[in-house]
């Protein structure tokens, strides 16, 4: 069995989701991973701005919470997986399987924000600009508390993985060599994805540690939201 089975899986999931198909939905689900991705960086803005992590914090923004970004990715790994038997020769094991928990992480982000804006569909007018307090009431109304609480578990598992199976210069040497035939087949994306996780951990020392201290405050967030806490964003 190919080792990409699990990465034809996710993106099939990925198919199903409405918004493809639903242009008032595909645009207040961008409105809600906006709005996401701005508290989120609003509230981390202390770890974020640390010099050895804002790589890493781009690499969360831009590939692990999902977004437009991840359409065009998409596309590409639809094409890989038509060549699966060459991209499982020039792309190390242990880079595939890390490169499967962000795309699964993606995936799973997609799922729970487009839940939440078809609830914003049904609640308010679709121009509306979303606000703390129209987000707070519909993530209390879709009640997710154990939903995102296995996303930030799944971001845990990924930082041990990281540290675990991309800090080796064996590992990297061989990603690196890639590069060229990942360009020939038209890999890119899927070779720069990866890639950016890579060059992301460079200036830290454990890529766990950075992924804890952001799901902790997280943790924090969620317990606020479905305990009924003022203000549960601002922590």
């Amino acid at each position: 069995m190919s080792k990409l089975t699990a990465l034809d899986q996710l993106l099939e999931q990925y198919k199903q989701l409405d918004y493809h198909r639903d242009a008032v939905l595909k645009q207040r689900l961008n409105d809600a991973q906006a709005w996401l991705k701005t508290r989120i960086q609003a509230t981390h803005q202390d770890l974020f701005n640390e010099p050895k992590n804002q790589l890493m914090a781009k690499y969360f923004i831009n590939r692990l919470y999902g977004g437009p970004e991840f359409d065009d990715l998409a596309i590409q790994i639809e094409r890989l997986l038509n060549y699966a038997h060459k991209a499982e020769k020039i792309i190390p094991e242990n880079a595939i399987r890390t490169g499967l928990k962000s795309v699964g992480l993606a995936v799973y982000a997609m799922e729970l924000d487009e839940q939440v804006a078809k609830q914003l569909l049904k609640d308010y007018p679709a121009t509306q600009p979303i606000d703390d307090e129209m987000m707070r009431v519909t993530l209390v109304k879709l009640n997710q508390e154990q939903e995102r609480k296995k996303q930030l578990d799944l971001l845990d598992e990924l930082g041990v993985s990281l540290d675990k199976y991309m800090r080796s210069f064996i590992m990297h040497t061989a990603f690196k060599m890639c590069k060229g035939t990942a360009k020939k087949y038209h890999f890119e994306l899927m070779y720069d994805f990866i890639g950016e996780g890579f060059t992301a951990m460079k200036p830290m020392k454990s890529a766990a540690t950075f992924i804890q201290s952001f799901t902790q405050i997280e943790l924090i967030i969620v317990d606020n939201v479905h305990s009924g806490k003022p203000n549960p964003f601002r922590v």
